[in-house]
């Protein structure tokens, strides 16, 4: 059973950086598209895709993750990372790291992330 326990999360202000992980258990990271997403307050359960990163190495990125946010995977480790810079209070948000396409059953705690203005 796969288990994906997320981590870095916290308070930072506005134009700081944080570096998330995800650490799996098995070798999913290496076989699998791995994205991390996020639900942000009030978006009523819906968690949208921020990163992912292809199994080749491929990464994209969605919308204002472009430019400010970085995917990377340490397959040894089987982790994921997810390193954001320049911050904006709209990325306040709860983080979490799943396959891409997600698989429900893959969903772990997420690490919350505070940006004040």
């Amino acid at each position: 059973q796969v288990q994906l326990v997320e981590s870095g999360g916290g308070l930072v202000q506005a134009g700081g950086s944080l570096r998330l992980s995800c650490a799996a258990s098995g070798s999913i990271v290496s076989t699998t598209t791995m994205g991390w997403y996020r639900q942000a307050p009030g978006s009523r359960g819906e968690r949208d895709l921020v990163a992912y990163i292809a199994q080749g190495g491929t990464t994209v990125y969605v919308g204002s993750a472009k430019g400010r946010f970085t995917i990377s995977r340490d397959n040894a480790k089987n982790t994921v990372f997810l390193q954001m810079n320049s911050l904006k209070p709209e990325d306040t948000a709860v983080y979490y790291c799943n396959a891409v396409p997600l698989r429900s059953q893959y969903w772990g705690q997420g690490t919350q992330v505070t940006v004040s203005s």
